[in-house]
Parts: C-alpha cells; sequence; structure tokens
C-alpha cells in the first residue's frame, strides 16, 4: 500500500519545489532556490501559509511589484545559467496581470522562471468573485489565461490531483534547454486551501539532467565542408554561448582556425574584448569592424543565436554574393533560418566537434583576412578611446564619458545589468567585457525597468561580486519600488542613475524617422503645446534616497569617477546619480553602422518626414531575402 502524506495543494506544491534538482556536467543544483510573493486574497491564506509552513524548506523574497518580482526571478535564472531560477506568487486580478510582461522577458530570452498566480475559485461558491474577469461567453476563463501566449508551459489546477502531472511536466520546461521560458501554473484560491492525501514518492529528490546534444554525422560533415571551403568566415556567438557555457569552446575553435567572432547583445562576453578573434558587436548597434565583416563574408555561422532583426540590420547587413548561413543551435526553429545548414546540438558540444574535425585537417584562414581584421579592431579601439576620455575633467560628462568612467574602474568579477533606452547601442558598440559573464543585457524584450530588479536577482545568484544596475531617467520612473527590497534584504546593488531629461535612444529615432522627437522629451509644455519648454524640476536622486538607498550625486566627470570608485567599494545599496551632456561637440558615440527597419510615413508634408522616407526607400533595395 502507497504511504501518503495530507497536506494543502498548496503546501505539497512547495514541498515538492523544494526537492526538485538540475544536473549537467556532473553538478547538481536545486532547481527552485526561492520565492518570490506579494499576497492577496487569491494566494494568502493558501501559498502564503504554505510558504510561512516550510519557510526551513523554501526561502522567500518580498516583492513590491509583480512585474519586478519576475526580473528578479530571471535575473537570478540568467547568472545561474539557466540551471536554477525562482518561482513567483501572486493574487488573482491585477497581480496576475502584471507578470505578463515578465513573463514574455522569460519566454523570448529562454530563460526559466515558475509563475504561480492566484485564480478564481473552481468550485464557484459565488460568481463572480472579487477581481474577477467576467466572460459571457465562457465560464473557465480569467485573467490568468492573458499568460498562455507568453508561457512554454501553462495549466490550471482545478483539481488537488491534478498538481501531479502538472508539477512534472513544469519541472520537464523549465529544465529542457530548448524548450525552456515561463511556466505558469494558476491555482484556484480555493484548491490552494484543499487537503489531498498526496503519494509520499511525490516528495522524493528528483533530478532533471540539462541535455548536452551531440551533432549529427552528416550535418557535421556538411558543416565541416562549408567552413573548408569559405575564405571569409564569420561567427555570429548568440546568447545560446552563454547558456551553454561554450566560451572555452569558442575561444579554441576561434584560436584554431583564426575565424572572427562578432557577438549579438545576448553573446557579448563570449570572447573577451581583448581576444584576436574578437571584432565586437554586430549588427544596427554593432561596430565598424564586425559589421564590414559581415557585409563581405561568404558564410555567417550562427553559434546560438535567434537572428533578430537588430543583428541583421533588418535583412541588409549579410549581404555578400552568395553568402552561405552555418548555424549551430541547440533548437531546430532556429538552426533553419535563413535558409542556412542546420547544425542541430548544443552549442558547446558543437564547437567542441567542430574544432576537432576541423583540426584533422589543419584548416585556418588565409593570413591576409586574420590582418585585415586585426588592424580594423585596432583601429575601432582607438575610437573607443577617443568617446571616453575626457580632456576636460571639471565638466559635465556625455553618455559614453559616463560608461568610460565604468570601464575604467571595474575588472572581471564585475556585472553590468542594462535592457533599455539609449544605453544599450552605447554599451554594445562601446563596452569592454572582461569575462563571459560580466555584460548582461536584457535586449529581446528591451524592457524598461528590468534593470534594477534584475540586479537584485544577479546579485543573490553572486553575492561575492558588484552588480551595477545601468538606468537611465526613463527606465527608473517606469520601476525604481525594488529598490525597497534592495535595502530590506541587504542586497548591496549599485545603481548607475544616468538622467538625460527624456527617452533619449527613441528621441533620435524619433528624429530620424520625421517624427522630430514628438513626445520624447521630459519637459514643460512651451506655448505651442509641445513639450520643449524647460526640463522638469524631478530630482530622482533626492526620490532614491527616499527609498532608503545611499546617493553619491556626481557633477562633473572628476566628481562621477570618484563617486563611482566609492560605490564600487560600498556594501550597502548605492547609488551614483549624474546628468549628462546631450549636446555632443566632441566624444560622442559612434553612429549606427547598419541600419534598422522602422518604418517611415508613405506619406506627409512635413519636410522632415518626406526626406526620411526618402532615406528608407533607398535602405529598402538593401534588403535579403533569403529563400
Amino acid at each position: 500500500m502507497t504511504s501518503t502524506t495530507r497536506l494543502t495543494v498548496a503546501q505539497a506544491l512547495v514541498r515538492f519545489l523544494s526537492v526538485q534538482y538540475t544536473e549537467r556536467d556532473g553538478i547538481r543544483h536545486r532547481l527552485i532556490d526561492a520565492t518570490w510573493g506579494i499576497f492577496g486574497h487569491g494566494n494568502v491564506a493558501g501559498l502564503g501559509q504554505a510558504l510561512l509552513e516550510y519557510a526551513d524548506d523554501m526561502p522567500y523574497h518580498q516583492g513590491r511589484n509583480e512585474q519586478s518580482m519576475v526580473h528578479a526571478a530571471i535575473g537570478y535564472a540568467r547568472q545561474s545559467n539557466r540551471l536554477s531560477t525562482h518561482a513567483v506568487t501572486t493574487s488573482i486580478g491585477p497581480g496576475a496581470t502584471n507578470l505578463v510582461t515578465g513573463a514574455a522577458l522569460a519566454t523570448i530570452n529562454h530563460l526559466p522562471v515558475l509563475l504561480l498566480p492566484g485564480d478564481i475559485f473552481a468550485t464557484r461558491p459565488a460568481d463572480p468573485v472579487l477581481q474577477q474577469l467576467e466572460v459571457p461567453y465562457a465560464g473557465d476563463i480569467s485573467v490568468n489565461d492573458s499568460l498562455r501566449p507568453v508561457s512554454r508551459y501553462f495549466d490550471r489546477i482545478h483539481r488537488p490531483e491534478a498538481l501531479i502531472p502538472a508539477a512534472l511536466q513544469a519541472m520537464r520546461v523549465l529544465t529542457d534547454p530548448v524548450e525552456t521560458g515561463a511556466v505558469t501554473l494558476a491555482m484556484p484560491q480555493d484548491v490552494q486551501a484543499e487537503a489531498y492525501d498526496w503519494p509520499d514518492e511525490f516528495f522524493a529528490k528528483r533530478t532533471w539532467v540539462v541535455r548536452r546534444p551531440g551533432a549529427d554525422p552528416t550535418e557535421l560533415a556538411e558543416a565541416v565542408n562549408a567552413i573548408r571551403a569559405a575564405r571569409r568566415p564569420l561567427v555570429v556567438a548568440g546568447g545560446g554561448v552563454h547558456h551553454s557555457r561554450a566560451e572555452e569552446a569558442l575561444e579554441e575553435f576561434a584560436r584554431t582556425t583564426g575565424i572572427p567572432v562578432a557577438s549579438t547583445q545576448a553573446g557579448k562576453g563570449s570572447l573577451r574584448f581583448d581576444h584576436p578573434q574578437d571584432v565586437g558587436a554586430v549588427g544596427h548597434t554593432g561596430t565598424a569592424t564586425a559589421d564590414e565583416l559581415a557585409r563581405t563574408a561568404d558564410l555567417v555561422i550562427g553559434v546560438g543565436t535567434r537572428y533578430t532583426d537588430f543583428t541583421t540590420a533588418s535583412g541588409t547587413l549579410f549581404t555578400g554574393e552568395n553568402v552561405r548561413f552555418l548555424n549551430l543551435n541547440i533548437a531546430p526553429y532556429d538552426g533553419h533560418k535563413l535558409s542556412g545548414l542546420p547544425l542541430i546540438a548544443d552549442a558547446r558540444s558543437g564547437l567542441q566537434e567542430l574544432t576537432q574535425s576541423l583540426g584533422m585537417h589543419g584548416h585556418r584562414v588565409p593570413d591576409a583576412y586574420v590582418t585585415e581584421y586585426s588592424e580594423d579592431k585596432e583601429r575601432w579601439e582607438q575610437r573607443v578611446d577617443a568617446c571616453f576620455e575626457a580632456e576636460e575633467p571639471d565638466v559635465r560628462p556625455t553618455q559614453p564619458q559616463v560608461i568610460g568612467a565604468l570601464d575604467a574602474i571595474v575588472d572581471e568579477s564585475d556585472i553590468i545589468i542594462n535592457a533599455a533606452g539609449s544605453l544599450p547601442g552605447d554599451l554594445h558598440k562601446l563596452w569592454r567585457a572582461r569575462s563571459a559573464d560580466q555584460y548582461h543585457l536584457e535586449y529581446g524584450y528591451s524592457c524598461m525597468g528590468y534593470e534594477i530588479p534584475a540586479a537584485i536577482g544577479v546579485k543573490l545568484a553572486a553575492p561575492d561580486r558588484p552588480v551595477w544596475a545601468l538606468v537611465g531617467d526613463g527606465t527608473y520612473l517606469m520601476m525604481p519600488t525594488e529598490i525597497v527590497t534592495a535595502v530590506q534584504e541587504g542586497v548591496a546593488i549599485k545603481m548607475l542613475l544616468v538622467q538625460n531629461h527624456g527617452y533619449a535612444s527613441i528621441g533620435g529615432l524619433s528624429e530620424e524617422t520625421g517624427a522630430e522627437r514628438f513626445g520624447t522629451a521630459y519637459r514643460f509644455r512651451s506655448g505651442d503645446g509641445t513639450f520643449t519648454g524647460a526640463p522638469l524640476p524631478v530630482d530622482l536622486a533626492a526620490n532614491a534616497a527616499s527609498l532608503g538607498m545611499r546617493v553619491l550625486r556626481a557633477k562633473t566627470v572628476a566628481d562621477l569617477r570618484e563617486a563611482l570608485a566609492e560605490a564600487r567599494a560600498a556594501d550597502t545599496p548605492t547609488c551614483v546619480y549624474v546628468e549628462t551632456e546631450t549636446a555632443y561637440t566632441v566624444s560622442g558615440p559612434p553612429p549606427a553602422q547598419a541600419w534598422w527597419d522602422v518604418p517611415v510615413a508613405e506619406t506627409a508634408t512635413r519636410s522632415s518626414a518626406v526626406k526620411a522616407r526618402e532615406e528608407y526607400d533607398r535602405h529598402v533595395t538593401a534588403r535579403r531575402r533569403p529563400l
């Protein structure tokens, strides 16, 4: 007879989660390391009580915003190489719908997070209940159904016994390197508190092996032949290199073959910035070196990349005559993109197999090609130095000089986090990544508000390392609330808060597309009704201080250098606040080295839009459409 234990559904779930593990390369990790939660009537008596009941088994973190809690969990998962993550529980109603943005971010970036929103009564003793969305044509729909399209797995636990198969499926998806993303188990509030006799086997420790599949021999042979036939091959390293921890395998491949390596936002840091084969960022926010190599490449070797429009410059970058694509990817969906030769395998396994096979033939690219990209790389580094340099230390810094000041004080232990605004473009082009996980840029969803909570998650995963959240004023105003969480839990994140009085990146894009920066500045209205008056008298530094953070104000380049050094040494949450010079006369960032498709008005009366459309039509003609 099977032995059982009588627990509520919520208690059973917490106990189950506390004994789930992952294993890769013979090393075991706890899968769900902690749970974030904001409690309301939809989860306080169920999951809230269960987390209290099993506080010794499941650590709990108190959040201030449901979306932020997901971002923190995602930051933890990425820093943990997707082998560990956090769960997030909310009440029903707005608490649940606030999860949607974070879920989309997790799924787009292939990062595991477990979402446990409360749900309306399964037994419907009263209908409707507080915060219930009534749908006249379907009685089984709740607001949690909005999480379906942004989840890799979704289930609603209508009965206690349904938890067992649903929980096992949830773990399967969280640990699958192809399928992973947001997983949602919607938890009706009455079912959470319902008792059931659970088989004790449900609470046995389980280890989920994270696979490293090798390449198919036929695909591998075709890949080797394609590389050997190429004269100007280029690797595009994506986030899959980091997810697989394939950096050493990529380094060996590049060193052995001499093939240059460019990187996407997610793949930056796959090689150190000073590695001979690293040619920097690729795409719309890429370096001149990498983008010119991309235009003339005859073979593009994508490793763990999705080939987004920023990477391909909306299909206008990889335009060499007879260019081919070879896609090493663990996901067949991505491996077949751009009519490429697929090499479906784990990034590390695939690179090791390629290196071994090519090494048997003594294959290496021509010396003239190595000389060409090496000299171009040196010229680009000189441009970066010029952007970072501040001849007058007593003036307000430009944004590149802010980046340069931070670049000057960090070492390979520091981690920088960013997601949206004008900083991602400058960082992608200019930042000198010193370690595989130093550059933490969320650009799959480019979600404003990600940086501060993600920094908390990263710091929880890497408590002995300096963790920086690089935040613009637009992002800060979206979601500063988790500063309170960092202060409450003593998570010593460092925040570099850059004030440029508006949406700088969209302002520039608006100007380029004929919209004349409309609605992008944080300024008072002028007499003509536009937002072109004086800057708003908003003191974001005072706001951060009011939330409990230590704040260091920097007015000049010299101030900034001193404040950054002080913040780096701090053992409490610390903010460096700086207002940047936006009217570039010197030391501006290099312009975009490749195009990005943002459609421009086809008809307009304003001359700015007419000119922008002419430029747009010129770029569109260069688009490459693979079969």
